[in-house]
């Protein structure tokens, strides 16, 4: 993601899912089906499962695919066997970087993602090499312009963790990973929807990249994202426009 600006970030996130969205459903099919398994196909029940039903309907997913990727992972069809697991790794000046893939084959998911790193500049880690670095929470970013003290009390009042102002205008609102669903609901209860809404591994420090050190590393990054089995990407870099 490009830039300091949150909400540049979420505007350059979202541009790029629009233009590969073939990859993006099938992303968010093998999401759904893997939180269906996990924790059941209720998603009143599961809030792993309603967030990633939300997300899939915010990206235009049929809603038979939904339903379709929700009974494979209740068994009620066959279908591909999923398994969860994230690779560690550094890119250009040193950035942090963590994978989190879902994968049917992990001999082949660990040569891809290697692969990539090796050919942009990066280099893969061991296990816990940099995940001190981020901060598993749910996020929200609301959009330059929401008030604040509003915002505030309702997050606080809906179970928030913490309400962050960034220097753009927007809002971050953190959540703990399970809570993400719940306090998104209440706020939207209350007239506040957010812009960006996901569990994520939230970096704790930024590591400034220009020019071609910017390059590159937005060149890593891409190369991971569009692996099949790639999930997420997340990293310290800001990368300067």
């Amino acid at each position: 993601m490009a830039g300091h600006s949150k909400w540049a970030n979420i505007q350059h996130r979202k541009g790029r899912q629009d233009a590969k969205r073939g990859k993006v459903f099938t992303k968010l099919i093998k999401e759904i089906t893997v939180a269906a398994k996990m924790g059941g196909g209720d998603p009143a029940a599961n809030p792993r499962l309603r967030l990633a039903i939300e997300k899939a309907k915010a990206q235009s997913l049929p809603k038979d695919n939904i339903d379709n990727a929700i009974k494979r992972g209740t068994g009620q069809l066959e279908g591909v066997v999923y398994e969860e697991i994230r690779y560690e790794g550094y890119g250009i000046g040193g950035a942090a970087v963590m994978v989190d893939c879902l994968t049917d084959n992990k001999i082949r998911t660990v040569a891809d993602v290697r692969h990539a790193f090796a050919k942009h500049g990066g280099n893969m880690g061991t296990e816990g090499s940099v995940a001190f670095q981020f901060r598993h929470c749910g996020q929200m970013i609301f959009a330059p312009g929401t008030d604040e003290a509003a915002l505030m009390d309702a997050a606080i009042e809906a179970g928030a963790d913490d309400v962050v102002s960034n220097d753009d205008g927007s809002i971050e609102v953190l959540t703990p990973p399970n809570d993400l669903a719940t306090v998104k609901e209440a706020l939207e209860k209350s007239g506040l929807s957010a812009e960006f809404a996901e569990v994520v591994q939230k970096p704790g420090n930024e590591t400034v990249l220009a020019g071609e050190d910017a390059v590159k590393m937005q060149k890593l990054l891409d190369a991971l994202e569009s692996l099949d089995d790639v999930q997420e990407v997340y990293s310290t870099a800001i990368i300067e426009e």
